[in-house]
């Protein structure tokens, strides 16, 4: 999610569209967090298990 964010970023950036660099920004953001997450060991969206 981050690379397609980054991607996103530097065709908005050189095309001129600011929608694309808009959604890039989401992208990245959330990627990052969902990362972070997931680094930290915590279960981002996980199923529960019940046995």
């Amino acid at each position: 999610m981050i690379i397609l964010g980054i991607i996103l970023l530097v065709i908005g950036f050189i095309a001129g569209i600011s929608v694309l660099w808009t959604i890039g920004i989401v992208l990245v953001a959330v990627g990052a967090i969902l990362w972070a997450l997931g680094a930290t060991g915590h279960a981002v969206a996980g199923r529960r298990h019940y046995w």
